[in-house]
Parts: C-alpha cells; structure tokens; sequence
C-alpha cells in the first residue's frame, strides 16, 4: 500500500468494511457500479482514499434513506459535475422532495391496509365470538 501522509489516508477493503459494517463484496459490488473507483497497488489490492470511504458512507445513507442505486449515483454525480454549490443544493433539495412525496404516498397505503386489516381482525374475532356462543348461522 502507498505511504499515507495525513491528508491522503488509505484504507484497504477490509477497513472499510469494518468500520461501516457492510461486507467486502458490497463495497466490490459498488465499485462494480462506477460508485466508487479505488486505486490499485502494484500487488493489485484496492487501496480506498477519503473520497472513497465518503462516497460509501453516502451510498449507505441513501439506501438507509430508501433511494435506488441509480439515484445514489446521480446525486454523488452532482459533486463530479461542473455544477455550482447552490445548483448542487438544489438539485438534492428535488431528490429529497421526490423521496419525502414517495414516503408519505407509502405511508398513507399502509394506513389503508391497516384499517382493512383492523377490519377483517374484528370480523374474525366476532366469527370466533359467534361460534363460541353456539349462535353460528
């Protein structure tokens, strides 16, 4: 692995994954993606930069945060783009809009369900009820 100075720390595969606690073939699989794209020693191991350990920390919370993984390079391709810092704000203010409208529409479904199932419960619990005081029709 190449000498680190403090402002150009390396990690190794096993690092990193230890320290987000994701396995290695993930951050493989994300480096298969075009995530991220860690150097290579001359022994060929991936040598993984600060840029690389925060494109996967920001990989890791858009999918705790629920974005695919064509959402997730598209916004860490907003910092990679000849894009002003208040386009860049803007541009994750839409993602993060989209996501919050897709959150509520699926929170608003699953109340739905709920109250079917609510409904069904108590049906079946009368049923049992009925049956119980031998006035099952």
């Amino acid at each position: 692995m190449p000498a680190a100075t403090p402002s150009t720390k390396c990690f190794t595969i096993s690092q990193l994954a230890r320290e987000l606690n994701i396995s290695t073939r993930s951050i493989r699989y994300y480096e298969e993606k075009g995530l991220i794209s860690p150097q290579r020693t001359r022994g060929n191991q991936r040598v993984y930069n600060r840029r690389d350990r925060a494109r996967l920390k920001l990989i890791l919370r858009g999918k705790r945060f629920g974005y695919n993984l064509n959402e997730i390079a598209e916004m860490i391709g907003l910092t990679d783009v000849n894009m002003g810092e208040t386009e860049q704000i803007k541009k994750s203010l839409e993602y993060g809009e989209k996501k919050l409208s897709e959150i509520r529409d699926r929170i608003t479904e699953l109340e739905k369900l709920a109250q079917e199932m609510n409904t069904i419960k108590g049906k079946l619990q009368q049923r049992l009820k009925d049956i119980a005081n031998g006035s099952v029709p």
